[in-house]
């Protein structure tokens, strides 16, 4: 798959199926995302995930990952073979080290998330591969608003416990699905409004028939954390991302 397919991945070869599929014979990539975690001034959850959500979709949309652009070649490798996402944190001095790397840095109220071209499993950079996965238990001061109706909204499994570094990985999933589904025009009036969205854990209702919409669905393949099975569900908005139902 190019970064400039407008269409969901078929069914049966899915970047995000438990069942082995064509993508695991193809060399395996992982997209690096590192939140920045101060002891003194940690982000909110959800800020997090909409966050990490929104720099996924600056990196696929960046002039840089498509045509020529000089992480063209690495964000169609990545994107040919299963779709991984890996969150790291970092702070102080580890953080000033990532900003040095070639990267995007995004800003949310209280969150910072710097995501970089995909690099092979095994050949992270050093000053990246340092950094710890564990240690991004957040919380949200607050219970969040309600969604923008305008918006998308990435929808959790309110089943799942899952940390928030592996909850950033599964919203990035969520909005890199819905980023396939749109025209051209469309995906061009979203970035040009900053990408709004919005992260919610559904109901335990409304993910029942979330499930059965005929959205995107983010099948987890159950590496890490939690057990294969459906995580996120992506419903669109009425001015920005509008998805079939």
């Amino acid at each position: 798959m190019t970064s400039d397919d407008t269409s969901t991945p078929a069914s049966q070869d899915s970047p995000f199926r438990a069942e082995p599929t064509a993508r695991d014979e193809a060399p395996q990539f992982v997209l690096p995302l590192v939140v920045r975690i101060e002891r003194a001034a940690p982000p909110a959850r959800t800020d997090a995930l909409e966050t990490a959500a929104r720099a996924v979709l600056v990196m696929l949309s960046d002039e840089r990952s498509l045509g020529d652009g000089e992480w063209a070649r690495a964000m169609r490798d990545w994107q040919d073979a299963r779709i991984r996402k890996v969150v790291r944190r970092a702070r102080g001095a580890e953080w000033r080290r990532a900003e040095a790397l070639d990267g995007i840095t995004v800003t949310g109220a209280s969150a910072e998330v710097r995501v970089f071209p995909p690099v092979p499993l095994d050949g992270w950079p050093k000053d990246l591969a340092r950094l710890q996965v564990s240690g991004t238990e957040l919380t949200d001061p607050e219970p969040p608003a309600a969604p923008d109706p305008q918006a998308p909204v990435l929808w959790f499994n309110p089943e799942l416990d899952m940390t928030a570094g592996k909850s950033m990985a599964q919203a990035g999933h969520g909005a890199q699905l819905a980023w396939w589904e749109l025209s051209d025009a469309e995906r061009k009036d979203w970035r040009e409004a900053g990408f709004p969205l919005s992260v919610r854990v559904a109901g335990r209702d409304r993910w029942e028939a979330l499930t059965r919409s005929g959205l995107p669905v983010v099948r987890d393949a159950g590496f890490t954390e939690i057990a294969p099975g459906m995580t996120v569900v992506t419903e669109g908005g009425s001015r920005y991302c509008p998805l079939p139902r």
